[in-house]
């Protein structure tokens, strides 16, 4: 197995009280990264503390209070070296006591000494992608869970869409908090929906393209390799806004068509306390293509194979758009795979040319990757290198 060599890595990690590590330093190369050990050892809180490293609440969403070390004094630190495109930056984001953040949940970001207004400037600098054994409900759990992913996804390659989201959530906030009042002040409720409607079609629009984009990614490694154990897919995305924009209906027509239904619906919204329309209500949901059948139907192992193939179509996808795949975090991939998928997922990985960190208890569960990936052993908040 042959790789490319990564367009981002991250060459050095060093954390201070995070979670149930005092202190930690950990080099790493370009390749595959492997951290093994019992559970509760602390490597699900090592795969938390690089996905601290992009936007965000991180792989787990914790609080970032949470994140602090257990007797510590109450701050943590995230940092690392990170090399992008043969150049190398220093990345840093924690929480500070004595400090006074913006917003309730915030954190302080550095980047190469610079002090930035907040997380979302981390997604110039690297992306991330994960599958934890939380995401093992995606595909059967709430649709608030796959909008989730759907909206990380597009902000790899649409820094934008955060901004687009934050609009129009204050706006229907906003709107929300009018209804509930009782308020009939005609300017106010439509100022706050014109930005609905701007932002909302907006968001609905970004999220059709990366549908299109991620489904003509699986058509390619069908072709490619028609008996992958990772099979093919076909995201279906189900919302009004979106169906109106996949239905080929101009954008400005269906920012129209929205304002109106705002307007429209105000007293059935009061009643029901919410937005009973908007992106905030779409959905999307996978389909087995080799079975046609939907994958909330699948077998448990059907539905594992799915989701990886989802994050492998994702890297790839992302590694178009942003020339270099991100960084990949898997934790306890290896558990439920028998020996041929760990081998093709493995393989996968290493021709895609991403470090990917990964976790499990059995270091023999990597053996695919020896020679390729670095080692280290997990013991109670302490790594060993192997």
């Amino acid at each position: 197995m042959n790789a490319p060599h990564p367009s981002v890595w991250i060459e050095r990690l060093t954390l201070t009280d995070f979670r149930n590590y005092a202190h930690l330093t950990l080099e790493a190369g370009p390749g595959p990264v492997v951290l093994y050990g019992a559970n509760g050892a602390g490597k699900t809180n090592l795969l938390e503390a690089v996905s601290m490293l992009s936007p965000g609440q991180g792989l787990r969403r914790a609080t970032f209070i949470e994140m602090a070390r257990h007797g510590g004094g109450g701050e943590w630190i995230v940092a690392a070296r990170i090399n992008r495109h043969g150049l190398a930056m220093d990345v840093g984001t924690g929480l500070k006591a004595g400090v006074t953040y913006s917003r309730p949940n915030a954190r302080l970001v550095r980047i190469d000494g610079e002090t930035q207004s907040g997380s979302g400037a981390l997604a110039d600098i690297v992306e991330i992608a994960w599958l934890t054994p939380a995401l093992d409900g995606l595909l059967t759990g709430p649709a608030a869970e796959r909008r989730r992913y759907l909206d990380r996804l597009i902000l790899c390659f649409d820094p934008g869409h955060r901004t687009r989201s934050g609009h129009f959530e204050r706006a229907m906030r906003q709107r929300n908090r009018l209804l509930e009042d009782g308020s009939r002040d005609q300017a106010l409720f439509e100022g706050l929906e014109n930005i609905m409607a701007e932002a909302g079609v907006a968001i609905a629009a970004a999220r059709c393209d990366a549908v299109a984009a991620l489904n003509a990614v699986w058509q390619r490694r069908h072709q490619r390799r028609p008996d992958s154990p990772f099979p093919w897919a076909t995201a279906i995305l189900e919302g009004t806004l979106e169906e109106r924009i996949a239905a080929g209906l101009a954008a400005v027509d269906v920012e129209d068509e929205y304002d109106r239904a705002l307007a429209a619906g105000r007293e059935r919204d009061r009643a029901a306390g919410r937005a009973l329309e908007g992106p905030h209500r779409a959905d999307f949901h996978l389909t087995h293509g080799p079975k046609d059948m939907p994958g909330r139907l699948c077998s448990t192992g059907e539905q594992k194979s799915l989701l990886i193939g989802l994050i492998l179509a994702h890297a790839e996808l992302s590694a178009v758009r942003r020339d270099g795949a991100p960084i990949l975090l898997l934790d306890e991939v290896a558990a439920h795979l028998d020996t041929d998928r760990r081998g093709a997922l493995y393989e996968e990985l290493v021709l895609l040319g991403t470090q990917a960190w990964m976790t499990g208890t059995d270091r023999s569960a990597f053996a695919g990757l020896e020679g390729h990936a670095a080692f280290f052993q997990i013991e109670d908040g302490s790594v060993t290198a192997l």
